[in-house]
């Protein structure tokens, strides 16, 4: 070969070598999210809330309420329907294949069944004690209810609801998440631990301890990286592998944090914490991450609902009164309860 041929090889090698990790560098974050808090949603009522499901291809938000279910429309905000009989309801979960969407009543130790369309009551089939988080795992066609007090997991089919078993967790279960393969998430908030199940067998698969991130509450997933994004309450966000349960990232979030949430369309992990703020952490690759912002809220703003169409976040709150002596919180302020919504420019 000539010098000539040799030196074009090696400019060509030199050219696809830097392409390559060209495009395997992570992607750097942007310098805002471009998020910010746009409206106001009033709703009536002083009741306590929790959780709150978005059902983005329906356009609809569910409201957990204290007793009952709050149901607005996702585009325009307006109060279209409402699930009453839900004591101490925490969560709501959607099956829209089936039609039917499910919720977990903490104080009536049951889970209420109901249409889709016509949000009317199916039944009303028992738990374990508290049931909190609540789950449709797809594959299988179970719900499950995470019951706090009697530290387990309640898997009904999600037609007839006919109990079909019970997990021990070995500890107090907080939110949890499906792999999309017939498995189910759940972080232990006592243990500091992540639980990986067999929605199908009803058994364990893992246990993996998620140090330094202790009590562990909210929880989302990363289908295609198989990443996992569990808030903490020593104010961080663990960003857990989910096929080895190690702790990839530990990226700082405020005060406070009941939920996470996580939008495939934009790379964003969410934190919602009490202490008045919304975290927006950028995924650059699936094991670095990149706080945007904190995004102002309200103080007790602490759970939320994302809408993966609109990429609008939505979050409960509510002002309340100084607490006496001996109480964790006073009460809440008449005509103060809202959801907050929180848009993407």
């Amino acid at each position: 070969m000539t010098n000539k041929l040799f030196a074009s090889i090696a400019a060509g090698v030199t050219l696809c070598v830097g392409t390559a990790l060209l495009s395997a560098r992570p992607k750097a974050a942007p310098a805002s999210s471009g998020y910010a808090l746009t409206k106001t949603i009033s709703i009536p009522g002083e009741e306590g809330w929790d959780y709150v499901g978005v059902d983005s291809a329906a356009r609809r938000v569910y409201v957990s309420h204290g007793s009952h279910v709050v149901v607005l429309d996702a585009d325009t905000y307006a109060i279209v329907g409402d699930i009453p009989d839900t004591a101490g309801v925490h969560g709501i979960a959607i099956a829209a294949d089936l039609g039917r969407g499910f919720t977990s009543n903490g104080r009536a130790n049951n889970s209420t069944f109901f249409d889709l369309k016509t949000l009317k009551p199916i039944g009303v089939y028992p738990t374990g004690t508290n049931p909190d988080a609540i789950l449709y795992e797809p594959v299988t066609k179970r719900v499950f209810t995470f019951n706090g007090r009697s530290q387990d997991a309640t898997a009904l089919d999600a037609m007839t609801g006919a109990a079909l078993g019970t997990v021990p967790l070995g500890g107090k279960p907080e939110f949890a998440a499906a792999d999309g393969s017939g498995g189910i998430y759940v972080n232990i908030e006592d243990k500091s631990e992540l639980v990986h199940l067999d929605a199908k067998k009803l058994t364990i698969l893992h246990r993996w301890p998620l140090a330094p991130c202790q009590e562990p509450s909210g929880l989302a997933i990363d289908l295609k990286n198989h990443r996992l994004f569990a808030g903490c309450d020593n104010k961080m966000m663990a960003v857990i592998d989910g096929e080895t349960g190690k702790v990839v990232a530990t990226p700082a979030i405020g005060d406070g944090v009941d939920a996470n949430a996580y939008d495939p369309g934009t790379n964003y992990a969410f934190a919602s914490t009490g202490d008045g703020h919304l975290t927006v952490v950028h995924q650059d690759s699936p094991d670095q991450y990149t706080v945007v912002e904190n995004v102002p809220t309200k103080k007790s703003a602490r759970t939320m609902g994302l809408d993966l169409k609109t990429h609008t976040v939505f979050l409960p709150s509510a002002e309340f009164d100084a607490p006496a002596a001996g109480e964790r919180r006073g009460k809440m302020k008449p005509g103060s309860f809202a959801v907050l919504v929180v848009t993407k420019k």
